[in-house]
């Protein structure tokens, strides 16, 4: 018999090296080890910086329209990040002169749209400067061959989820598409989201959108999220109506299967 120890192998450790999740972290006594509370607080920092990076909106702007696309800068009710992160219902309402200058557009532009789009910094400025348009251009791709009308880019700072919505009532648009930063994660803090709604007006709730999140390069691909978004707006048209009634059958439809229907739980 060999007198050399048996090596225990961690089967955590394999595990750890295909999720960014913090698991197999190890302990010191009853603390974690150096290395692994150092991380935690770089990645909390990177949260924390992420929550108040100011979005460049003159330079995001300036490539959308290099790309042939047209603008509309706007502003929430929030006049600054520290309003708008203690006041969210300012952050889902316009400004005056934002309101002001979209009652102009609409007037030049009477038959409206089939599609807005809205571009928010949320609450990470980083997602949108990292992923807001690459997944532009693979949903632009999709508009093109469905034929749908498409109003100026609205850019909007300090704006969340619901804003949205009284931008496609204002611009007289069919569909609205959000795309804004969302709440950053101890592993992801540049995690975009998107928020269709069909026949957006102010007052609308969240069971009248649908939501696809984690866009990233870790997350859901671009391709994924316009394919999925493709999917749902489409519906939307045929079904006139968004929401907890519309269910993403995109993944489902990709791999030939029939979607399926009634109670899942009893399936």
């Amino acid at each position: 018999m060999s007198d050399r120890p048996t090596t225990i192998t961690n089967p955590w450790n394999h595990l750890r090296q295909l999720t960014p999740a913090r698991i197999a972290l190890g302990r010191a006594g009853a603390s974690l080890p150096t290395g692994a509370q150092l991380d935690f607080q770089f990645a909390h920092a990177q949260a924390r910086d992420a929550v108040h990076l100011a979005l460049n909106i003159d330079d995001l702007a300036a490539q959308l329209e290099q790309r042939g696309y047209r603008c509309l800068q706007l502003h929430s009710a929030a006049p600054d990040r520290n309003t708008y992160l203690q006041r969210p219902d300012l952050g889902r309402q316009l400004s005056d002169e934002s309101a002001e200058l979209l009652k102009n557009h609409a007037r030049q532009n009477e038959t409206g749209y089939d599609l807005a789009i809205v571009i928010a910094d949320g609450l990470s400025a980083l997602a949108v400067q990292r992923h807001a348009l690459p997944l532009l251009q693979r949903i632009e791709e999709q508009i093109e061959k469905e034929g749908w009308s498409l109003a100026p880019i609205s850019l909007v700072q300090q704006g969340r989820v619901a804003l949205g919505d009284e931008v496609g009532e204002r611009l007289k648009a069919k569909m609205v598409v959000m795309l804004l930063g969302e709440r950053p994660g101890l592993s992801s803090p540049d995690s975009l989201g998107l928020y269709f709604t069909y026949a957006p007006k102010v007052g609308r709730t969240d069971a009248d959108r649908n939501c696809i999140s984690n866009i990233r390069l870790e997350g859901l691909s671009y391709n994924l999220a316009a394919h999925r978004l493709i999917h749902l707006m489409r519906e939307a048209c045929r079904r006139q109506l968004s929401g907890v009634n519309l269910k993403d059958e995109a993944e489902m439809l990709s791999l030939g299967a029939a979607p399926k229907v009634g109670n899942f739980l009893l399936g």
